[in-house]
């Protein structure tokens, strides 16, 4: 009988010719258990999802419960169902008073694709900006504003009409004009390493966008959900986005997403035509209700309040000889060194040791760290203890 690593290799889609192929048989917490029940620290998060860890009881009960009264019953908008109506409410709860409408979808880069139909959509324009070496998603329209060509390149022709712009470079926000549609901007950039835009910068951003007509949409499918110490990075901003992105954390595990805008905006999508926009599973109950339990659980816990001082404890106690710069906002961080050679060295050694680290799309040479936020400081020392050593 074929194991399951080889029918992993010989029957899924591979996404690289060197897969981590770790066999994971349970998960709780801070902690993922594979064969022989050897014990993983997580500190990725599955790459920013499991904000309040594996399998969050509050989140396991919420699914358990809905899965037994139904699942998909109707394409979305059409039925009025508790788990969505509920989600949106707690949501909008979290958010400035111009963000009253949800648009529930199943992952991030869905909720890209939506926000570009609904900005060209509202505004009547074509064109879209996109920051450099952004990432916005892997779907069609969201690989066109992704801001890095390599990736790109051999999926072209991609949507006309797409300009980049350098993050954080105040100089470029003269390229948008009354011709575009919106601008996508990262809050914090996540795929490019940890780059983190200056308070000036985003202020200017905004202004600019109000003065050409232009939709802002900031993608927080990374940095959401208490990623950077508040439940939105942009509070920390003094901004309001026209349309928010979300994925990611927010659904404790379950696959969901959301762009969210305004009544006046998001109606542009329900006529001319109807349906403007349109998804089977998108706001599915099951991952709705688990979505609203990783809410409680974030503003009960209180986990954004003690973000900044976990970032700390990280950026005190990893002391690798190898590291260059730590970059982070809260606990979304990277950690540099010379090469991607040397890097990859680490995270394999780390592995065996059983601490999970991966790297950056756009920045190779940075380690990623974005565990948990329950994580604790014990935990958090322990991890650093191992990665200083490897």
């Amino acid at each position: 009988m074929l194991t399951n690593r080889q029918l992993f290799l010989d029957h899924l889609a591979q996404t690289s010719d060197s897969p981590l192929a770790l066999q994971i048989e349970r998960a709780s917490g801070v902690y993922m258990y594979g064969e022989n029940d050897k014990r993983y620290l997580d500190l990725i998060s599955g790459i920013g999802v499991s904000n309040i860890g594996h399998c969050h009881p509050k989140v396991v009960q919420a699914i358990q419960e809905q899965s037994s009264k139904y699942m998909h019953l109707m394409v979305y908008g059409e039925f009025i169902q508790t788990p969505q109506v509920r989600l949106a409410a707690q949501l909008i709860e979290t958010l400035p008073q111009n963000l009253d409408a949800v648009y529930l979808v199943n992952s991030g880069s869905e909720a890209t694709e939506g926000a570009l139909k609904l900005a060209k959509r509202y505004t009547g324009r074509r064109e879209i900006i996109s920051c450099k070496n952004a990432y916005h998603g892997s779907s069609h329209g969201a690989l066109s504003i992704m801001g890095n060509e390599f990736f790109k390149q051999a999926f072209r022709p991609l949507l006309p009409g797409i300009k980049h712009i350098g993050y954080n470079n105040p100089e470029d926000l003269s390229l948008i004009t009354e011709q575009t549609a919106a601008v996508v901007v990262e809050t914090i950039q996540g795929e490019a390493g940890i780059r983190v835009a200056d308070k000036d910068y985003m202020q200017a951003l905004r202004q600019r966008c109000n003065y050409t007509g232009t939709l802002l949409i900031l993608d927080e499918i990374q940095c959401g959900f208490g990623r950077t110490g508040t439940f939105w990075a942009f509070e920390q901003y003094g901004i309001t986005p026209d349309i928010l992105l979300t994925a990611k954390g927010m659904g404790g595990g379950m696959p969901i997403g959301a762009f969210i805008s305004s009544k006046e905006i998001m109606h542009t999508l329900s006529h001319n035509p109807v349906l403007g926009h349109i998804t089977t599973f998108g706001g599915h109950p099951v991952s709705c209700v688990a979505a609203s339990a990783c809410i409680e659980v974030i503003l009960e816990e209180k986990l954004t309040e003690h973000v900044s001082r976990k970032a700390d404890l990280f950026k005190k106690h990893f002391n690798h000889p190898g590291i260059k710069e730590i970059r982070n906002a809260g606990l979304m961080m990277a950690a540099e060194f010379e090469s991607y050679p040397v890097l990859k060295k680490i995270i394999d050694h780390a592995i065996t040791k059983g601490i999970l680290t991966d790297w950056f799309l756009f920045c190779d040479n940075s380690m990623r760290i974005a565990p948990p936020l329950i994580i604790t400081d014990e935990e958090i020392i322990e991890a650093c203890a191992v990665l200083s050593g490897c």
